[in-house]
């Protein structure tokens, strides 16, 4: 009769469960490290993203800041122009002129397209006519920095471009800077009726964007700024024509 000899097996076998369970357990450990390293991670990348953010607000509010101050500078500086004589841009009553003249070019343009088929595309010309109408009707609206787009009541220089544009179906973005970049760049020989136009601060050296204008033909420029709010003036032979930046074709 064979002896067994039980206990050697008894030992071999805890002895395999104890390896078995370390094993598992170590299994369960890496496992839990792969999973804390990869939550690190993610939250690392998420307050890394945060911080991103963060600085681009603060860079953001601060340029607005900036260009809020600016503006104001461009303002105070050209009605003081305005009293000390030393601008050449247009007086009360050339401007009334101006305006009625202009009125009259785009009637004589709308009558001579009566017939026009409205199923199909209006010319660059006519949308160019129908944007020196729309921004005359606001002609006299106060000027005010950061006027909502909604509003009509007050005008800053882009949204006031930005408005005229949307009556005739043409959307553009809501700061000035942002509209140099839109369209077809022309010079100061090559612009057309209804071109934006636009101006670096007066006497800077610098091509940064500080204002925006229509060009309405026959050498004025269609826009609002300070006093006057909403007004037409000369280019050519002007402290506007100093500051000449670019122009952009946009229709």
């Amino acid at each position: 009769m064979t002896k067994r000899n039980w206990k050697g097996t008894t030992t071999t076998v805890v002895a395999i469960l104890m390896g078995t369970s370390l094993l598992m357990n170590g299994q369960a450990y890496a496992a839990s490290e792969t999973s804390l390293t990869s939550t690190t991670t993610h939250n690392q990348d998420k307050q890394q993203k945060k911080h991103k953010d963060d600085l681009n607000l603060q860079q953001n509010i601060e340029e607005s800041v900036a260009d809020q101050g600016n503006e104001q500078a461009e303002i105070d500086q050209f009605d003081q122009m305005v009293q000390d004589g030393t601008n050449n841009d247009l007086t009360a009553n050339e401007e009334s002129t101006t305006d009625s003249n202009l009125n009259k070019q785009t009637k004589d343009n709308k009558d001579s397209t009566a017939s026009f088929d409205h199923n199909t595309s209006a010319s660059s010309s006519d949308i160019a006519d129908q944007v020196i109408s729309e921004g005359l009707k606001f002609k006299g609206v106060p000027y005010k920095f950061g006027s909502s787009k909604k509003t009509t009541r007050t005008f800053d220089c882009s949204s006031f471009t930005q408005r005229v544009f949307k009556e005739v179906g043409v959307s553009l973005p809501r700061d000035s800077r942002k509209q140099s970049k839109v369209g077809q760049k022309v010079s100061k020989d090559q612009l057309q009726k209804g071109d934006l136009v636009f101006f670096r601060s007066y006497g800077s050296s610098s091509s940064r964007i500080t204002h925006v204008a229509i060009y309405a033909g026959d050498n004025k420029l269609l826009h609002t700024y300070g006093k006057p709010g909403v007004t037409t003036t000369n280019f050519k032979g002007t402290s506007w024509e100093k500051r000449f930046e670019l122009g952009r074709r946009v229709i």
